[in-house]
């Protein structure tokens, strides 16, 4: 197959052409970027995990190049950090085209989509990340490009207004979401595709690691790779961002060599410990159950307590507490469990004694 081809975009559009092994992330440095890039797999026989979804996506792939076209719309949807991005990539390098990228808060109007979709060429990938936050204007016109390939272009203001429809070459949208439900019906529909990623096992955890350090030609031992998928919360961005600070700790402070007690050390100054709590998580435990004597708390005043905004503890930490059986949600609000109390070493409060019994 050969190999994709990567213009440059027009600097008016809103979105931009990048190579299939590029990384674009805010806030991080150059060294990150290319780090993360160099991680990520290029071909869906090098991705790991997800057996599911990439058996069905290599069907619907293999079944669009054989008959020469554009395969149906793709929409993917899981947490963040499972590999959403990553496959949108494979999927353009799997088709042999280019892949143009953009987002949902970026399209602000219905020209900004326009303007994106009108530049596309034959065959290529238009990869719409955080699609769930599209403006509803652009929603409605991503309809009818989706199914129609067609978009219309308004001339004139006023009653004089016209539409002239502006026919599109075949292209592929690959939307992704974190947030599948918030999808409204009619743009959900039109994806012929939709595959839901869910967490990796510690197994999957420890091929991705073994993979990456292969990659980074660093030396990591089994046990370590055991300790560092375990503390990984499923997720293959945290993995390998654990496995870049524990090289770090060995390049400085050890001998170079990723063992067992480079991993233990290294994962203690980050601060994360032996089920892959951090910092906030850990914060966010200790409030509720030294603070509030376990709940429950309205998320507002958990957030003051730990000194961060309340979409910070509901998007950052509460889902991995939640999903460990660490902290419930009620009607009344967050509540700590069982499992909160013997993780911090606390001892949780006793009904207390009655006058009458």
């Amino acid at each position: 197959m050969a190999e994709p081809t990567y213009g440059d975009a027009p600097e008016e559009t809103v979105t931009e052409r990048f190579r299939a092994d590029s990384l674009v992330r805010s806030g991080a440095d150059d060294v990150e970027r290319a780090a993360e890039a160099a991680l990520r797999p290029r071909r869906l026989d090098e991705f790991v995990g997800q057996r599911v979804v990439r058996d069905q996506l290599s069907l619907v792939l293999q079944a669009a190049t054989a008959r020469g076209k554009a395969p149906d719309h793709v929409l993917l949807s899981g947490p963040p950090g499972l590999g959403k991005t990553t496959l949108a990539m494979i999927i353009a390098a799997e088709l042999g085209t280019s892949l143009r990228v953009t987002s949902g808060p970026a399209i602000q109007h219905a020209g900004d989509l326009a303007a994106v979709l009108s530049s596309l060429e034959e065959g290529e990938v238009l990869f719409l990340d955080e699609i769930h936050r599209l403006a509803r204007p652009a929603e409605e016109l991503l309809y009818v490009a989706m199914e129609d390939f067609r978009v219309d272009v308004m001339v004139g203001k006023g009653a004089g207004a016209s539409a002239i429809p502006l026919a599109l070459p075949p292209f592929t949208v690959v939307g992704a979401t974190t947030r599948a439900g918030l999808l409204p019906a009619p743009l959900r529909d039109r994806f012929g595709f939709t595959g839901h990623l869910d967490f990796y096992d510690a197994a999957e955890l420890e091929q991705v690691l073994v993979r990456s350090a292969g990659l980074l030609g660093v030396p990591l031992d089994r046990p370590a790779a055991v300790e560092i998928a375990s503390r990984s919360r499923g997720t293959p961005r945290i993995a390998n961002r654990l496995l870049r600070r524990v090289r770090d700790w060995a390049e400085v402070r050890g001998d170079g060599r990723l063992d067992l007690a480079a991993a233990r050390a290294a994962l203690a100054v980050y601060e994360v410990d032996e089920r892959g709590l951090d910092r906030l998580d850990r914060a966010v435990l200790s409030a509720l159950c030294t603070r509030f004597g376990g709940g429950p708390v309205g998320l507002t005043t958990l957030a003051v307590a730990v000194g961060e905004e309340p979409e910070t503890v509901e998007t950052v930490a509460e889902p991995f507490l939640v999903r460990e059986g660490l902290v419930g949600r009620t009607p009344r609000g967050r509540v700590a469990l069982p499992a909160a109390w013997e993780h911090l070493g606390l001892r949780p409060p006793q009904p207390t004694d009655t006058l009458f019994a």
